[in-house]
């Protein structure tokens, strides 16, 4: 008997996830239909609804592309960074974001960088998070392998080269950790924002009667400084510049 319990609850709890895969294919296939025909305010409505089920970084490309066309600068910069985020390696999302990127009012310079900052972030962002994790692994047991290798060899040269291996796959494993660590943990915080309404004046300080330093419209991205308080935040932008600003006036990456 209590088998039989047991096993009407797997299947019940398969028919329960099988028709949620139908409903959100079902949607897609709508918003993908309502795209296609050119009915973009409804294709972001049923986008819309599909990212609240399941995000991921095609539908929230799809998003940006559906907001672009109706002419909502903001929300496609929004939805193309946050698809960025879930891929960074892809580079018809990045492609995109530069491109709607140039649609914005605030042309802001960013300050200069690093370049081994610069040099591994774009390392970072030649693949995915699942595939620098199936290097790290396969690298470590490669590694694990040439061990073996020269610990069996009697020759010096294999010996020489089995080690040399060793070494350089065990570095490949440590580089590909580091990678992978670096892409979840972009992907796990929201330290960046978009400025979605019209335009806004950053202030000196957290209040309306601080001093006006300068302004922001709609598009432009800020990486949050402090999230403390309850309706202020302090941002900077690409060129270094800080200031206070309404948390009403973005929203988080």
């Amino acid at each position: 008997m209590m088998k039989h319990n047991i096993l009407f609850f797997l299947l019940f709890v398969f028919s329960l996830f099988t028709q949620a895969a139908d409903s959100l294919s079902e949607l897609k296939t709508q918003a993908d239909s309502a795209y296609a025909r050119a009915d973009y305010e409804t294709a972001v409505k049923l986008y819309g609804k599909l990212v609240e089920e399941n995000m991921t970084s095609d539908v929230c490309y799809n998003l940006g592309c559906a907001y672009y066309r109706i002419d909502d600068i903001a929300h496609s910069v929004l939805w193309f960074e946050r698809a960025l985020k879930l891929n960074p390696s892809d580079k018809d999302i990045l492609t995109n974001l530069e491109m709607v990127r140039t649609k914005t009012i605030d042309k802001i310079v960013p300050q200069h960088e690093f370049i081994l900052f610069t040099y591994f972030r774009i390392m970072t962002n030649w693949f995915s998070l699942r595939t620098w994790t199936v290097i790290a692994l396969l690298s470590f047991v490669l590694m694990l392998v040439s061990l073996l290798l020269f610990w069996a060899s009697g020759s010096i040269i294999a010996r020489k080269l089995t080690l040399s291996s060793a070494c350089i796959l065990l570095l490949l494993s440590i580089l590909a950790n580091i990678c992978a660590i670096q892409q979840r943990n972009f992907k796990q915080t929201h330290t960046s924002g978009i400025i979605t309404t019209p335009a806004v004046t950053v202030k000196s300080t957290p209040a309306d009667n601080g001093n006006d330093l300068f302004v922001l419209h709609e598009g432009s991205k800020v990486e949050i400084l402090d999230n403390s308080l309850k309706e202020w935040c302090e941002v900077s932008i690409a060129d270094g510049k800080i200031g206070w600003i309404p948390k009403k006036s973005f929203d988080l990456i």
